[in-house]
């Protein structure tokens, strides 16, 4: 490699590192996809990042662009309709007093979110609403909060739709729902099940004793009825657009619109909430990762993710795998997992990866970035709701509990789907 190339691939690397720093940091409380877009942009006007490149990397995004809206706009009406504070109200009084029942409790309903709302629907929706409820119950709320950063991960392949990053790595390959359940079913209950168990053990001295119980009975009002009744019909509409192994973006962004339709006929005041509550710069900012993503293939990073791909297909299977998917979990913590999913997928598709090595990295995608609060956009959403509410939960303090969470749940996963 000459020494402009040289040049030019640290300046690739310093831009992406500082724009995926600054969206963590936030500085200036100026929205995460401003530092996503001036990386993507900075790598342009530099010329390391042709325009055409950049044109093909925002295009390559649309499925993921239009699943992102449709969630949003779904995990919107949700949270305007009280419907995840109703079901947060609900765990609470079905605890009967117990800190202990309440933990399986909402690790039960943040596990329902993720598989058939995706994972950034329980970071940014049923966060706010765990939080409160807890507050009023009088508990501790660190690992109640933890359950909701921990089971956006750990339940994310259970479906495609679980998971933004599922879309990602597979791409037009994403397999229909009957394969992907059949490849990942053993493996997401190993995950769900050993990150709970995990959890939960950390937590014990923090859930012994008592809870208040006298939380006020909030019914869902009619709105929040076909609210309530819309997710599942999303839930309807994506299974069986997985069954038959169509792309979900289309289906999800119309499920979402005609949800939103149906609530309108209750409440004129719903399309102007939805256009000002929703976080549209999640959509930028996963556009802008894309071109930086362009950027750091130029680099070298798509040839190393290749030839190291190249070089475990030689490898016993299990050995393979496991490599595979806790490389590419330490790749997530670092650029998070919707960079390293971009990577990964280039390189699997580059490389001709498919079975269990394959699955192995999308395990590693979607479960690895349970070690670090940078690790997946969920994470990040995440620790932002908790910030809005006054809650703090620091880089080390998440890092301690995810250093004992996140290998044992991944490394339990991975063997569970060599078992297949």
């Amino acid at each position: 490699m000459s020494d402009l190339a040289l040049w030019h691939a640290g300046a690739i690397w310093a831009i992406a590192l500082v724009s995926i720093a600054l969206i963590l940091i936030h500085p200036k409380d100026l929205p995460e996809a401003v530092w996503a877009v001036l990386g993507a942009g900075l790598l342009i006007v530099c010329r390391l990042v042709t325009v055409h490149d950049a044109v093909l990397a925002v295009n390559k995004g649309l499925d993921v662009y239009l699943f992102l809206a449709g969630m949003m706009i779904m995990s919107e009406l949700a949270r305007r309709e009280g419907v995840f504070d109703w079901l947060a109200t609900h765990a609470v009084k079905a605890a009967r007093g117990s800190r202990r029942r309440l933990f399986l409790l909402v690790y039960g309903v943040g596990t329902v979110v993720t598989v058939f709302l995706s994972n950034d629907a329980t970071a940014v929706v049923l966060t706010p609403a765990v939080q409160a409820a807890v507050k009023a119950a009088s508990v501790e709320p660190l690992p109640f909060l933890l359950i909701c950063a921990f089971v956006a991960n750990a339940a994310s392949f259970v479906l495609p739709i679980s998971n933004p990053a599922n879309l990602v790595v597979y791409g037009k390959t994403l397999p229909r729902l009957g394969n992907w359940l059949a490849t990942f079913a053993l493996a997401s209950v190993a995950s769900i099940a050993l990150t709970c168990l995990t959890l939960r053990w950390l937590s014990r001295k923090l859930l012994a004793g008592e809870m208040t119980n006298r939380l006020p009975q909030r019914p869902l009002t009619p709105s929040g009825l076909v609210t309530f009744g819309g997710i599942g019909f999303l839930a309807v509409v994506l299974l069986t657009a997985s069954a038959v192994g169509k792309d979900l973006g289309a289906p999800t962004c119309l499920a979402g619109l005609l949800v939103a339709a149906a609530v309108t006929f209750r409440d004129s005041g719903v399309p102007r909430d939805i256009i000002k509550e929703v976080p549209w710069s999640v959509i930028p900012l996963v556009a802008a990762l894309f071109v930086i993503v362009a950027g750091i293939n130029r680099a070298g990073a798509l040839p190393a993710a290749v030839s190291a791909l190249q070089t475990m297909k030689s490898w016993p299977a299990v050995r393979a795998a496991l490599c595979a998917a806790f490389s590419v979990a330490a790749l997530s913590n670092v650029l998070n997992n919707l960079p390293s999913g971009l990577i990964a997928g280039s390189a699997i598709a580059t490389a001709g990866i498919t079975g269990k090595l394959r699955d192995a990295v999308l395990v590693g995608v979607d479960l690895g970035p349970n070690l670090s609060v940078s690790g997946s956009l969920a994470t990040i959403l995440w620790l932002l709701a908790v910030r809005r509410e006054g809650q703090r939960v620091s880089f080390w303090q998440f890092l301690k509990w995810g250093a004992m969470v996140m290998p044992p749940a991944l490394l339990a996963a991975v063997l569970a789907l060599m078992v297949h």
